[in-house]
């Protein structure tokens, strides 16, 4: 199960790029084919491929690859994914449950094994569409295009138009325990570190539990706000620790420091230890 607390952006042409990026401390880099890559330089993204995979693996960080959407040369990308030894694919516009099939069927055909996918979902039809793509095996994440869905909607990117769809891909995501890369925040206003923060705070109180970023500063706030802190990783193992202590002794509720921990209060504790 993936777990990323920040994915970061870097156009897989530019290798200086995506250098910098792996070590900007993100969980995973995004090395994308599609609009970060003029196009006529898609052929040479492709063939750089490897070696920025490469590059970003050897700081620890995961190599995520963003295709371009279905289906004139997402083909190729997917093929250049998988021989690059990518960890992931990211789908953009993402808006149809059997198109992700697809790409996951041929990806884990190249491949040998299935791969993850990214739905990054930028429309209002695909936000509709969002549990059938969370429904899709080898979807290992929703991520929403705060820029492109806003333009689709007719409207500046703000959290007035945002909150929604990242509620309910919140919701979508929380019910197949998927990644929900999804801060209503125009991702282009990266200056605005305070802003961000809280708004990405607000987002983790309801359920979305990572952000894609184009911004080393993204990152930090990301990580801090998607991650564990020690204190409350500690508070985490106290409560699964009495739980585990409890049903040993057969009862199914006991109290720590004057609050009742059940089977419910034991499972967040449970799933905030799996965070990173």
């Amino acid at each position: 199960m993936l777990r990323w607390r920040s994915m970061l952006f870097a156009p897989a042409d530019n290798a200086e790029r995506c250098a910098k990026a792996a070590r900007a401390g993100a969980d995973a880099v995004i090395l994308d084919l599609e609009d970060a890559v003029a196009p006529g330089a898609k052929p040479a993204a492709r063939a750089a491929l490897a070696g920025a995979v490469a590059d970003v693996r050897a700081q620890g960080v995961a190599a995520t690859v963003r295709i371009n959407a279905p289906w004139m040369m997402a083909v190729e990308d997917i093929r250049a994914a998988v021989s690059a030894g990518g960890d992931a694919i990211m789908v953009p516009k993402a808006e149809c449950p059997h198109d992700l099939g697809v790409i996951a069927a041929m990806a884990a055909e190249l491949r040998g094994e299935a791969l993850p996918i990214i739905a990054l979902i930028e429309s209002p039809l695909g936000v509709a569409r969002a549990q059938a793509m969370a429904d899709v095996p080898c979807v290992a994440g929703l991520a929403l295009g705060t820029e492109d869905f806003s333009l689709a909607m007719g409207v500046e990117p703000s959290t007035a138009v945002l909150d929604l769809p990242a509620r309910q891909l919140a919701m979508a995501a929380a019910g197949r325990e998927l990644m929900a890369l999804a801060v209503p925040f125009s991702i282009a206003r990266f200056r605005e570190e305070e802003a961000y923060r809280t708004v990405a705070g607000e987002a983790a109180a309801y359920g979305v539990n990572g952000a894609i970023c184009i911004h080393p500063k993204q990152v930090a706030v990301a990580n801090a706000v998607f991650g564990l802190s020690p204190a409350a990783r500690e508070e985490a193992q106290r409560i699964w620790a009495a739980w585990e202590e409890a049903r040993a002794q057969g009862l199914s509720v006991v109290t720590l420091d004057g609050r009742m921990i059940d089977l419910p209060v034991a499972e967040r504790a449970r799933k905030a230890l799996a965070r990173p």
